[in-house]
């Protein structure tokens, strides 16, 4: 993995959250990511202060901040 298709990644979960919140769930649908490949570009977006998290049932809530 490096870091061009993290970032690439990092992308198209940024324009599914542009529609609005999503669970993890749904971003994963959305996005056609493999479970690791999603939580390396969430993790991008995170540390770059862009993701707003939000716990529900047994869910992540997942926003643009």
């Amino acid at each position: 993995m490096n870091v061009e298709l993290i970032g690439a990644n990092a992308g198209k979960i940024w324009n599914a959250l542009h529609e609005g919140a999503l669970t993890a769930k749904a971003l994963k649908k959305a996005t056609k990511l493999k479970e690791a490949d999603l939580n390396l570009a969430l993790g991008w977006l995170a540390r770059e202060g862009k993701l707003a998290f939000n716990e529900a049932e047994e869910d992540i809530i997942i926003a643009l901040a």
